[in-house]
């Protein structure tokens, strides 16, 4: 049985959540349902729920300053947002879960599935770097990542990374400086986090920093060179469309 508290300043919010956790997700138990930040802390302290699923957006005191409140969160957060698509990517960069509001019963039911494998609050670091880079949305600012692996997590510059390259169900970055991370997910969930201009799938089994290509050498598929002196070949479905986001870059 897992325990959870709800917070969120939208009583509308609040029903819907407890109808979609009774529905799709019996095994969760709602200790408690709280419309304010200070009510929500005051039922943590109480209940003391393996995991709160918080709202960010609430009135005189928001869902980081409610987890500011604590010396240590010493249970697993599910932010409940209804930030656009471009926030979205805060959250992966974080490797914290959240929920796109409205939402999703199979978002919702796989969000708990991943809380059930895997017990474990977030780091005060985890969060201050939601916070960043939430705050830097559309800015040009040095974007950081946290990259899960077996001991901890690694918190590094997306400009740091030269390319990432499948391992079965690992990935392994490859970063400046000759430093290699294997990260504790598939390339797949990789290239979902750092969708954007910077990435791209080269391959099946690589996604690489277009920042980072010292040289393209045309030929028999054709392959990059990388910052690092590694060669990584284009996969022929992946020719053109890289040919022509290449000549952009």
């Amino acid at each position: 049985m897992t325990r959870c508290i709800l917070i969120d300043d939208e009583n509308n919010s609040l029903e819907m959540m407890e109808w979609l956790l009774k529905t799709y997700c019996p095994q969760v138990k709602i200790e408690a349902m709280c419309t304010a930040a200070d009510k929500g802390i005051e039922a943590i302290n109480r209940y003391k729920p393996d995991v709160v699923f918080l709202d960010i957006e609430m009135p005189h005191m928001n869902g980081f300053d409610l987890l500011e409140s604590f010396d240590k969160i010493f249970f697993d957060v599910v932010f409940c947002t209804a930030y656009d698509q471009f926030a979205i990517k805060a959250f992966k960069y974080s490797a914290l879960n959240y929920l796109l509001k409205p939402v999703d019963p199979d978002d919702l039911k796989e969000t708990v599935r991943r809380l059930e494998e895997k017990k474990s609050s977030p780091s005060r670091e985890q969060i201050d770097l939601l916070l960043q880079n939430i705050q830097h949305i559309g800015k040009p600012a040095t974007q950081r990542i946290a990259l899960t692996t077996s001991d901890g997590m690694m918190f590094v510059a997306t400009s740091d990374i030269l390319y990432c390259a499948a391992e079965s169900n690992y990935t392994k970055v490859v970063l400046t400086e000759g430093r290699k991370v294997l990260v504790s997910k598939v390339l797949k969930e990789i290239d979902e986090a750092l969708a954007g201009p910077d990435f791209y799938r080269i391959h099946n089994s690589f996604l690489i920093n277009l920042n980072r290509i010292k040289k393209f050498v045309r030929g028999e598929g054709g392959y990059v060179i990388m910052d690092d002196g590694a060669n990584i070949g284009i996969s022929r479905s992946r020719r053109q469309e890289f040919m022509e986001l290449f000549s952009k870059f």
